[in-house]
C-alpha cells in the first residue's frame, strides 16, 4: 500500500476529502518523527510502539576487499507490534 492508497482509504473511511486525509496523515508522521527525534517513544495501544534504540559500534568487513572496518554507533527506529495488530495478522 502506498501513501496515496492510504490517504484514499482514510478519506473514504472517515468521509472526508483526500486533501484533509493527507493533511492528517502528514501531521501524524511529523508528530511521530519529532517525538522520536527527542528520544521519546510513541505508543498506540493495540497497534504498537515506535521507539529509538542505540546501536553500538561494531566491526564489519568490506565485502569487496575483506578488510576489517569499524561501523559507527547509531540510533535506529524500532517498532514493536501491539496485541491487536499481531492477532489481526495471524
Amino acid at each position: 500500500m502506498t501513501k496515496a492508497d492510504l490517504v484514499a482509504k482514510m478519506a473514504d473511511d472517515a468521509g472526508i476529502t483526500k486533501a484533509a486525509a493527507e493533511k492528517a496523515l502528514n501531521s501524524f508522521v511529523d508528530a511521530v518523527t519529532e517525538t522520536l527525534a527527542k528520544g521519546d517513544k510513541v505508543t498506540l495501544v493495540g497497534f504498537g510502539t515506535f521507539s529509538v534504540a542505540e546501536r553500538a559500534s561494531r566491526e564489519g568487513r568490506n565485502p569487496r576487499t575483506g578488510e576489517a572496518i569499524t561501523i559507527a554507533a547509531s540510533k535506529v527506529v524500532k517498532f514493536k507490534a501491539g496485541s491487536k495488530l499481531k492477532d489481526a495478522v495471524q
